[in-house]
């Protein structure tokens, strides 16, 4: 406090309304932010066997399980697109939306130490989430890379398309729409803890009703294919595919649709986190 005045250097009150967002104080704190992301991704390997290699183990594995049960067991087609290929690029993208989804649904219960006892911007927290999780995703398309190399040596028309340069915007896409997501269910979860369960579960059925492990081109049906369209990863994925394999077509529709939501459900998810800043250390 300046001497012989009332008035203080700094005033730490709540937000002026519910969807403001400071983004000059978010970004004085910017130290912070790339602490929490080193912290993010060093955790994933600290004091683990074989360090650094998860990054491709849970890909890779997760790929061959799928190649082996939808594409043998079950005779599900990929079409023109290598199942490898195509499987890895679904996992992938799905993987980095379910961790976006886990860092806005976490952003109270997992930071609930640190927020009581320092304060700071608490969006940090969730923005560096999806920070680390973009570079872990990076890390991990590695192996993509690698698989699809082979198969381009090998004769197989894979290319990006002009479309490509879309991608910043899908990825962008996919991490916004996953942490608005998480936020809004953050402030369930906040209170009811055991919906925790209930939400994993219906994180798994998400992902059999996104085409992560099929084409939308299995859809024969006119209503499973409008309930496919309703959602809103739909389009994003068909996209990401298109754009890297040069394979189908661009869903422009889809792609609209899936912006529209996802800027939805940002600003919604914005909101709550804002309200919820305000009495979540009453609630916890």
């Amino acid at each position: 406090m300046k001497e012989n005045s009332q008035d203080w250097d700094l005033v730490i009150k709540p937000t002026r309304s519910l969807w403001y967002i400071d983004f000059k104080e978010i970004w004085r704190y910017r130290d912070l932010f790339v602490q929490y992301v080193k912290r993010d991704i060093i955790t994933v390997y600290k004091q683990t066997i074989l360090g650094p290699l998860w990054f491709f183990i849970s890909p890779i594995f997760t790929t061959i399980m799928y190649m082996f049960v939808f594409n043998t067991l079950a005779g599900i087609s990929t079409g023109d697109i290598p199942a490898p290929v195509f499987y890895m690029s679904g996992n992938i993208l799905w993987i980095y939306f379910g961790a976006c989804f886990g860092t806005g649904q976490g952003a109270f219960t997992g930071n609930a130490g640190v927020f009581s006892k320092v304060y700071f911007p608490r969006l940090v927290a969730p923005l560096a989430g999806i920070t680390s999780a973009f570079i872990k995703t990076l890390i991990q398309s590695l192996t993509l890379i690698v698989i699809y190399m082979y198969y381009v040596t090998h004769g197989v028309p894979l290319h990006l398309t002009i479309e490509a340069l879309l991608l910043p915007a899908i990825i962008l896409l996919t991490a916004l729409f996953g942490l608005g997501c998480g936020l809004i269910i953050s402030a369930l979860t906040v209170k009811y803890r055991d919906l925790n369960n209930l939400v994993a579960f219906g994180l798994q059925l998400w992902m059999y009703a996104t085409p992560v492990i099929y084409p939308v081109s299995i859809a024969t049906k006119p209503e499973l294919a409008i309930f496919l369209k309703l959602n809103p990863l739909q389009g994003i994925f068909t996209d990401f595919r298109y754009m890297i394999t040069g394979m189908g077509e661009m869903d422009w529709t889809g792609l609209l649709y899936s912006t529209i939501v996802t800027l939805s459900v940002l600003f919604l998810g914005i909101i709550v986190f804002n309200r919820q800043e305000r009495t979540f250390m009453d609630t916890i």
